[in-house]
C-alpha cells in the first residue's frame, strides 16, 4: 500500500472502535480520510460483509478494493505496512501482553460501555439524541426524532447480546469501577500501559473510555468522582501525534508484574471466566452460557466471535519461544489469566 496515500474509512464519534483507529492513525502519522454518513455510498465504495464501524476500504491481494472491519487485525496490518512510531513492542513478551490487554478492552470493557449507554434513562436519552445526528447531521428535526426512537429501541433490545441484564449489571458496574481504580494507579506510575510510549493496548482502553468517561453521563460521573486522572488521560490520548516514540520507551519485562499485576488480575477475574464459559457452552451446542464471575451469577447468549478471541490469544502465545512462554507464564501466574492459555494447543 502506498504510504503517501491516505487510508480511507467510515466511522462515527460514538463508535469506540472508530475512536481507537483515529487515535492510532494520529499517533502513527498515517494519513487518513474519515467518511461520515453515506459518503461511502456516494463514492461507490464496497459494502462490508458485516456492517461494523469503522470500515476501512483497502486493496485485497489482487489489488481490488474491499471493505475491511475489525480493529485489532487492522492495526497489525498497518504495523506491517507503515514504518516508524510502532504501536506494538518489539519484545515478544510485551507484544503478547499488548494483545491480551487490547482484547480485554475490545471485548470486556465494551460491555460496560454498552451497558451504561442503554441501561440508564439519562444515558439512553443522550445517546438516542446525539448518535443519529452524527450520521445524519443535515437531516430535518422530524427525521432525527424518529431515528432517536428507532435507534434507541434497537440498541436497548440488543443489551442481552453483550451480557447486560439485571442479573449481570452489578458485575459489569463493579468491574468498571475497579478498572478505573487500576488505570488511575497505573497512569500515576507510568504514562502509558507499557511504558512512556503508547501501544495498541492504550488505544483499545482509551477507545472505550471516550464513551464511558467522556460521553455517557452515568459512567462519566463515576469516572470524574473516582478517577479524574483517567478522564484527563483519555483527553490526552485522543491526539498523540506530537508524542515522542523513543525506542527505549517500552517498560522492561521484569517490571511487568509490579506495574501491570492488578490489571492482569482484573482480566483474570472477569474476562477470562467469561471467555472459558462461552467456549464451553458453544462446544456443547448451547445458545446460552451460564457461569459465575466475581462470585456472582452471569448469563448471556453465547458469542461465537469471542470463541475466536480465545483462539487468537492462544495463537499469539504459541508464536512465542519456549523461553518467552515461560516468561509469560511467570507473569500470568496468580492472575487467573493463565486459565485461558492452553498448553497443548497446536
Amino acid at each position: 500500500m502506498p504510504q503517501n496515500k491516505p487510508l480511507r474509512f467510515k466511522g462515527v464519534p460514538g463508535s469506540p472502535y472508530t475512536r481507537k483507529m483515529l487515535a492510532y492513525l494520529r499517533f502513527r502519522h498515517i494519513p487518513y480520510e474519515l467518511l461520515i454518513g453515506d459518503q461511502d455510498a456516494a463514492l461507490g465504495l464496497p459494502e462490508a460483509k458485516v456492517g461494523l464501524l469503522p470500515t476501512f476500504f483497502l486493496p485485497d491481494a489482487d489489488g481490488k478494493l474491499e471493505a475491511v472491519v475489525d480493529s485489532t487485525p487492522l492495526i497489525r496490518r498497518f504495523e506491517a505496512e507503515f514504518s516508524g512510531r510502532a504501536a506494538l513492542p518489539a519484545n515478544p513478551v510485551l507484544n503478547f501482553l499488548t494483545y491480551l490487554i487490547e482484547d480485554y478492552a475490545d471485548e470486556w470493557v465494551t460491555k460496560a460501555m454498552f451497558h451504561y449507554r442503554w441501561y440508564y434513562e439519562a444515558d439512553i436519552d443522550l445517546a438516542g439524541t446525539i448518535l443519529p445526528h452524527w450520521s445524519n447531521i443535515q437531516a430535518p428535526a422530524e427525521k432525527l426524532q424518529k431515528l432517536k426512537t428507532q435507534f434507541s429501541e434497537r440498541q436497548i433490545s440488543r443489551l442481552y447480546v453483550v451480557g447486560s441484564n439485571d442479573t449481570t449489571a452489578p458485575v459489569i458496574e463493579a468491574s468498571y469501577k475497579r478498572f478505573l481504580s487500576i488505570m488511575d494507579a497505573l497512569i500515576e506510575q507510568q504514562k502509558f500501559v507499557l511504558g512512556t510510549r503508547p501501544s495498541s493496548a492504550d488505544f483499545g482502553l482509551y477507545a472505550q473510555l471516550t464513551q464511558l468517561a467522556k460521553f455517557d453521563p452515568t459512567p462519566a460521573a463515576v469516572c470524574l468522582a473516582d478517577a479524574p486522572r483517567v478522564s484527563a488521560w483519555t483527553d490526552l490520548v485522543d491526539d498523540l501525534s506530537g508524542q515522542p516514540a523513543a525506542d527505549d520507551g517500552w517498560m522492561s519485562v521484569e517490571d511487568v508484574p509490579e506495574v501491570l499485576g492488578d490489571l492482569l488480575a482484573e482480566i483474570g477475574r472477569t474476562y477470562a471466566p467469561a471467555l472459558l464459559a462461552n467456549a464451553t457452552a458453544l462446544q456443547a451446542g448451547q445458545q446460552q452460557m451460564e457461569t459465575t464471575i466475581d462470585g456472582q451469577p452471569w448469563t448471556q447468549p453465547t458469542f461465537p466471535y469471542q470463541a475466536k478471541c480465545l483462539q487468537w490469544i492462544n495463537a499469539e502465545y504459541q508464536q512465542l519461544t519456549s523461553e518467552e512462554q515461560s516468561q509469560v507464564d511467570d507473569i500470568l501466574a496468580g492472575t487467573d489469566c493463565d486459565t485461558i492459555i492452553f498448553k497443548d494447543a497446536t
